[in-house]
């Protein structure tokens, strides 16, 4: 009797975490077919004659020498009034060339370029973003990682919707610019297209929660002075921002058409410790964050939804493997064919819907929608990268409950390795 009571409540929490895939699954099939069916709004990029704020772009960087030049000679080119534009290079501690590169650029170019470099206080892109912002008095902080190569008129449209009162933070899209080195930037490529070209641009079709990204993103400085500006001890300075800012009445804008070129990653190392701080750092922000989110009173219901499944989307990888086990214990009690039912939804309903790797649905809309549909047949490896991304941070959440609320360690910084090429070093 004890044994079949216990199975009952194994049987119940499987359910319960299916029906958490199939909201997932319903959310980001939602978003499909929103992006399939209805046009896009270029919002604000019609405004014509607008008063131009003043802007400073933030780039942090931590050895950043076979980058940080790119970065630099595309914000010079920027089509913006030199008079309300100035850069920042955040050296954060940097060994290698970085400091040397970034003070020849501000040789050549001293009115523009005003280099911070950090040699003491707390290490990490949330860290040195918080000592820097304390500072600014432009209307609005861009912030660019230092691999990052702005189009030309990417500044001026990245601020139009700032025209809005409302408006607290902005986001662009990130596109691979290294798409050609192998599979594993082929298929990123597919899943940066799936979470721009779908996810985002739906939540922002549909009035509810994109996401400020951390980089080709822009805050109104009074806003990030609101709501207590970054917190340095968040992995996911980005999310962090996003949630407060809804939390304190501003908007997010998604601007799709702001295209910004990224390096991703060409080897798994990199990849996997890439997803392992982003998924870390969500975290964070769930542990932070969920109860004041659902005690919340001045979000709609769907707004308050959404947010909560964005913040608990790393959590759905190590659900997702519980839901396996317990559908493995309950297939060996005799109750086959529940259990059977229940491990194929389960495979199909994670590989379908969780985070950016939504892949039958959003990827496919995505690779239409950018006119790349030969994409598709890179689809079938997203298995193998499903996997590898369900383990990765099923471990990595386990391993943070361990450190951070036993342990009490102190995070740390893991930056991205660049694969670039070193570039010339002067500011031409």
């Amino acid at each position: 009797m004890l044994f079949g009571a216990f199975l009952n409540v194994l049987n119940i929490f499987l359910y319960i975490l299916l029906s958490l895939l199939v909201v997932y699954f319903i959310r980001h099939f939602t978003f499909t077919l929103n992006r399939a069916f209805k046009s896009q709004e270029l919002l604000y990029l019609g405004i014509e004659n607008q008063k131009l704020p003043t802007v400073t772009i933030l780039v942090p960087a931590h050895n950043e020498e076979k980058v940080i030049a790119d970065a630099l000679t595309a914000l010079l080119k920027q089509d913006y009034p030199r008079a309300l534009f100035k850069i920042i290079p955040l050296n954060d501690r940097s060994t290698d060339r970085t400091r040397e590169i970034i003070d020849q650029f501000t040789a050549q170019h001293p009115d523009q370029i005003f280099p911070f470099h950090r040699t003491t206080g707390k290490p990490g892109k949330s860290a040195a973003l918080k000592d820097i912002s304390s500072s600014i008095t432009s209307e609005i902080i861009i912030v660019f990682d230092a691999d990052y190569i702005p189009a030309p008129k990417l500044l001026r449209n990245l601020v139009a919707p700032f025209v809005d009162p409302e408006v607290g933070a902005v986001m662009g899209r990130v596109v691979p610019l290294n798409t050609a080195k192998n599979v594993l930037t082929r298929i990123l490529d597919l899943e940066r297209s799936a979470g721009y070209q779908v996810d985002q641009q739906a939540r922002m079709n549909m009035n509810l929660l994109p996401q400020y990204g951390g980089t080709v993103g822009g805050i109104r400085t009074s806003a990030l002075h609101a709501v207590d500006g970054f917190d340095p001890s968040i992995l996911a300075e980005d999310t962090d921002i996003t949630v407060k800012m809804f939390l304190n009445g501003w908007s997010v804008v998604y601007q799709n058409s702001c295209e910004c070129y990224e390096e991703v990653p060409e080897n798994w190392e990199i990849r996997i410790k890439q997803i392992s701080r982003w998924s870390r750092g969500h975290n964070q922000v769930l542990f932070k964050q969920f109860k004041v989110l659902l005690q919340h009173d001045q979000l709609r219901f769907m707004e308050k939804l959404d947010a909560m499944l964005l913040l608990c989307i790393y959590v759905m990888g190590p659900m997702t493997f519980i839901a396996w086990g317990i559908a493995q214990v309950v297939y060996y009690s005799g109750n086959t064919e529940s259990s059977l039912l229940a491990s194929n939804l389960i495979a199909f309903l994670a590989f379908s819907c969780l985070g950016n790797f939504a892949l039958f649905f959003e990827i496919g809309t995505a690779a239409f929608l950018d006119g790349y549909r030969k994409r598709i047949r890179l689809l079938p490896l997203g298995v193998m990268f499903f996997f590898v991304s369900l383990t990765t941070v099923t471990k990595v959440l386990f391993k943070q409950i361990w450190e951070d609320t036993i342990l009490k360690k102190e995070l740390v910084w893991d930056k991205t390795v660049r694969f670039r090429s070193e570039t010339p070093k002067d500011g031409t």
